[in-house]
């Protein structure tokens, strides 16, 4: 069931694809005016909402555009985030993995539990080695890429784009990929395409967003969304404090 919703979502993100976008001078490194148009591209009829003033706020001190340039980066990053864990949930709730989760043997969660109870079951260990995994990941991206030239998506760099691995690749330790534009598909794509692109990625991530935690709210309080019932598996933990099952913050 779960399964057909996906791809129903999927087919409905199709209303998220708008016209291609007028060229706005630079849409991947914008101030303030192009925000305003990657706005109305993205949503003409909200268009630029933004009743916080935060496009126009000064974050610990730096400059407007280095707070523009932050946000940006954030809203494409926490999109991308949560297209993998609808993704995933969806997944986890119709596929069990019939290898071994362990060394020692030990399964992956049966697809009877929820994602969320799922999550409750696998080893501390393996929390641990995820958490690790996603700390080195923001820390090697907010390293910038100097290496390689990349400049910080608050000092006017590209805002999503994650640096690549080279000088981890060949100082550390074999990588098989980058993981923005492994393929190199952006080089050869026009202004105008890669702008209509980023307008298509943040759309899907804003769906995505609305989408995960819609499983999660059904989940966790039933009834909430009516879309979901009959779906929803019924969860009585807390999906915001991931180490529950293990130990108390105060014990």
């Amino acid at each position: 069931m779960k399964f057909a919703l996906l791809t129903t979502l999927f087919a409905a993100a199709s209303a998220f694809q708008t016209a291609p976008v007028a060229k706005t001078n630079s849409a991947l490194n914008a101030g303030k005016d192009d925000l305003k148009k990657i706005a109305a591209a993205s949503n003409p009829v909200v268009n630029f909402y933004d009743p916080l003033s935060l496009a126009d706020a000064e974050f610990w001190g730096d400059s407007n555009e280095a707070t523009i340039g932050f946000l940006r980066h954030a809203e494409i990053k926490h999109g991308r985030v949560a297209m993998f864990a609808f993704v995933g949930y969806c997944v986890q709730s119709n596929v069990h993995w019939p290898w071994p989760m362990t060394t020692a043997g030990d399964s992956f969660p049966s697809t009877d539990l929820s994602p969320e109870a799922q999550w409750d079951a696998i080893p501390e260990a393996a929390k641990w080695q995820i958490l690790v995994v996603i700390s080195f990941l923001e820390l090697w991206g907010e390293q910038s890429g100097a290496d390689t030239g990349q400049t910080h998506y608050m000092r006017g760099g590209q805002p999503g784009k994650f640096p690549s691995f080279d000088l981890f690749r060949n100082t550390v330790h074999p990588v098989p990929f980058n993981l923005y534009d492994p393929f190199g598909l952006s080089k050869s794509m026009s202004a105008e395409k890669k702008e209509k692109r980023l307008i298509m990625e943040l759309n899907n991530g804003r769906l995505a967003q609305i989408g995960i935690m819609g499983f999660l709210a059904a989940d966790k309080v039933p009834g909430s969304v009516p879309a979901l019932n009959g779906i929803a598996q019924p969860y009585d933990g807390d999906v915001m404090a991931p180490f529950t099952a293990h130990y108390h913050l105060f014990n």
